[in-house]
């Protein structure tokens, strides 16, 4: 990819991750779980739900980034059961890249494998939160696989925020809107992402105590 093109798209998705959290109005709870609130609204991105997660985690912003953080070879392959592999498919800068994420099947099969090739800016602001700021591209080096559905992900991410006065806790704030394609009933796809993301909630905390504890 051009890098410049890059550079520009990533920040303008950055920004709108910035709006999606500081933007109260709209949400509808959808799920909820052991640390774990699910809500959503409609996508401005795209004819489906942009979905948020917010929880707060035993772990700091960096033990929790540790387990979430797009790298290949990283902790996610390991415990989110939701991602198959993990690739970089090509580094642009230290902080941005076009990532592969291949998913497994889902809701006991109704939902084939899906693939997702998608720019991921990681930034660090000055309070000391990290976020992934990802949005889907083509990319020559990563056509459409066989056995794979290829999906989009509009203006997705997550931010860890450290919690004034409890260093060892993190809230994790994460969005999510995502067009699996493929010919899926709608009812599969609303019942799908808030069970989902309640489960990486809870996974992710499993996680961060076995790798970090």
């Amino acid at each position: 990819m051009d890098p410049a093109a890059a550079e520009q798209v990533s920040e303008v998705v950055a920004a709108k991750m910035l709006q999606y959290r500081r933007d109260e109005s709209g949400w509808k709870s959808c799920r909820g779980g052991p640390g774990v609130a699910v809500s959503w609204r409609p996508s401005a991105e795209f004819a489906g739900s942009l979905y948020r997660g917010e929880g707060v985690l035993c772990g700091t912003p960096e033990e929790v980034w540790d387990c979430i953080k797009p790298a290949a070879g990283g902790l996610r392959e390991k415990w989110d059961e939701n991602v198959t592999s993990f690739e970089i498919i090509e580094s642009i800068t230290d902080t941005l890249c076009v990532s592969r994420t291949s998913t497994p099947s889902a809701a006991m099969k109704l939902i084939s494998p899906r693939d997702f090739v998608d720019l991921v800016l990681i930034k660090k602001y000055e309070d000391g939160t990290l976020s992934s700021n990802a949005t889907h591209v083509e990319h020559a080096l990563c056509p459409p696989k066989p056995g794979f559905v290829r999906g989009f992900n509009y203006p997705c991410g997550c931010f860890c925020e450290p919690l004034p006065g409890e260093p060892g806790k993190t809230r994790l704030i994460s969005f999510f809107q995502t067009d699996l394609s493929g010919y899926l009933p709608q009812s599969v796809v609303d019942s799908f992402f808030p069970r989902s993301m309640a489960c990486f909630y809870t996974n992710l905390q499993k996680a961060v105590k076995q790798f970090h504890s």
